[in-house]
């Protein structure tokens, strides 16, 4: 498997963990003021998922760029 099949697998994961964290972080909302103690770390945890997604799907473009 080529390193580009590879990063496809792998922002794949890194999507479906992002949108598991975009939803967790949606059902705290909803669930407010209950657990609002668990804003700070649900929020940086999904801020974490996107990054880690952007850093991937960049560096993918560069494999496909070059």
């Amino acid at each position: 498997m080529s390193s580009v099949d590879e990063l496809k697998a792998e922002i794949k994961k890194l999507s479906a963990r992002a949108m598991n964290m975009k939803m967790n972080l949606h059902d705290l909302s909803e669930e407010l003021p209950v657990n609002w103690t668990n804003i700070m770390s649900i929020a940086h945890e999904t801020h974490d998922a996107y990054a880690a997604l952007e850093a991937a799907r960049k560096k993918l473009k560069e494999l496909e760029a070059a």
